[in-house]
């Protein structure tokens, strides 16, 4: 290689660096892909929050249900909060995965700002959420009486998001279809 074209290699990583980062930061988080859409939640048998009762996935089955996996160290779920419990209070039901999070602090999280979920899953060491395929929280899967997961949300649920698009999700699933 001459020393002239030497000179235009830290230029040409450097486009192509630049080219990545472009890539990256114009993909949209709520659209993140999952392996699991139209697949049965996967098994699990772990701890329920609340007391020293086990729960299994064959526990979530019978009617559609929102599993929200949530954390008292993400800032993004205390702004979440509030809108679950309001959808709680209007009858969707929302189980909860309280995902590589201290079971004393998320105990005393329920107590003070209220508790949405009919029932929330201990993932101290986020098995479950790596079978779910969880990137982080907040995250939301809609998953039908049988148990199959329909529908994946990134991000936190507010006012906006659930009458623009979550809702009619919800509803489709609450609805009974004759297959």
């Amino acid at each position: 290689m001459s020393s002239r074209l030497k000179l235009f290699v830290p230029l040409g990583l450097f486009l192509l660096l630049a080219v990545l980062l472009f890539r990256g930061l114009s993909l949209d988080p709520q659209a993140l892909p999952s392996a699991l859409i139209d697949k049965p939640l996967p098994e699990f048998t772990l701890p329920a929050l609340s007391d020293e009762q086990t729960l299994t996935d064959s526990d979530l089955l019978g009617a559609p249900l929102l599993l929200n996996v949530w954390a008292t160290w993400c800032i993004s779920c205390r702004v979440e909060h509030p809108y679950l419990q309001r959808l709680a209070d209007k009858g969707v039901l929302i189980y909860g995965v309280n995902y590589k999070d201290d079971s004393t602090a998320a105990r005393g999280w329920l107590e003070q700002l209220g508790d949405p979920y009919q029932e929330s899953i201990v993932d101290a060491q986020g098995t479950f959420g790596l079978d779910l395929g969880v990137y982080g929280a907040p995250e939301t899967y809609f998953v039908d009486a049988k148990g199959v997961i329909r529908y994946r949300h990134v991000g936190v649920i507010d006012e906006r998001v659930w009458t623009g698009r979550l809702k009619a999700i919800y509803d489709a699933l609450a609805t009974p279809s004759d297959s």
